[in-house]
């Protein structure tokens, strides 16, 4: 019964309805995840309208200045607006995390559907390529990288994509070899059917089904991938704001301001939080033998 279950369509959530019904069914974490989610992505979206100042406006006159009207968060040791760069910051670590992972899903997809399609001696050379990328560490790899690449965030989102995608092409590879002997494939095979059009009909959708989820149960540890990068100097350089580089610029006033360390860190923590909270519910709703379970 489970195995029939694998291979049934999901539910899918393309519609309003399958929306509505995620967050009809969800615990809370789930529901608070999801709204946060989406405040996140709203104020990344309307930073240009949502700040109050320029984000790289230097005013060493009011430099560590404390929460006010006119500095929502106070200023940094630059009199640069806090707020502003918190709100501009969330629209470059959100779309380098979704760069990211657009990357990973679409190498992930090519190598592990080629190796699982032509096996052989195709799939030992990918293979063998996909085992080197896993028994490295990811971080210090990315790192190894960006020293090749040079530092700034297209080099990070490289770097990142090219540390994660050997774990997704072998879920892909796993997933197509078993798709490919199932009855539906086979009987479209004899129908006269090619193989591209049965890859893109029969094997794509349950193979980006698995994959997705995957995806979004790595979107935290992603968000953590970029912001250490950052703070480490690698990845966009000042003034432009971002959280990971935020945190690096307030090092020197921890002290006497520690606030600007708590703002950016809190932006990272409630970030991660609201991914892993709705990607619970995405789980169980993309899952078919979770969505079986959950109905």
């Amino acid at each position: 019964m489970k195995e029939a279950l694998l291979y049934r369509r999901p539910v899918s959530l393309a519609s309003g309805r399958g929306w509505s019904r995620l967050f009809r069914s969800s615990t809370w974490g789930v529901r608070i995840g999801g709204v946060l989610v989406v405040v996140l992505v709203f104020m990344a979206m309307a930073a240009p309208w949502l700040a109050p100042m320029d984000p790289d406006a230097v005013d060493i006159l009011h430099r560590l200045a404390p929460a006010s009207r006119e500095h929502w968060l106070g200023t940094d040791a630059l009199g640069r607006d806090v707020a502003s760069r918190l709100l501009y910051g969330a629209r470059l670590s959100l779309g380098t995390v979704a760069a990211i992972l657009g990357l990973v899903l679409a190498i992930g997809l090519v190598v592990g559907s080629v190796a699982g399609l032509a096996g052989g001696r195709i799939d030992q050379v990918l293979m063998r390529a996909a085992d080197l990328f896993l028994t490295l560490p990811t971080f210090v790899m990315a790192m190894c990288l960006i020293g090749v690449l040079g530092p700034g965030m297209s080099s990070v989102i490289i770097a990142v994509s090219l540390t994660h995608w050997a774990w997704y092409a072998r879920v892909v590879r796993v997933l197509v070899m078993s798709l490919r002997e199932r009855e539906f494939v086979q009987a479209a095979r004899l129908s006269g059917a090619g193989g591209a059009a049965i890859f893109r009909e029969h094997m794509l959708p349950t193979v980006l089904v698995q994959v997705l989820i995957l995806l979004t149960l790595d979107l935290g540890h992603m968000m953590l991938h970029v912001a250490a990068l950052s703070f480490l100097g690698l990845g966009v350089a000042p003034p432009t704001p971002e959280w990971g580089v935020m945190i690096s610029d307030a090092r020197e006033v921890i002290w006497s301001s520690p606030a600007l360390i708590f703002w950016p860190g809190a932006a990272i923590f409630i970030s991660v939080m609201a991914f892993n909270l709705l990607s619970d519910g995405l789980r169980d709703r993309l899952d078919p033998v979770l969505a079986e379970a959950h109905p």
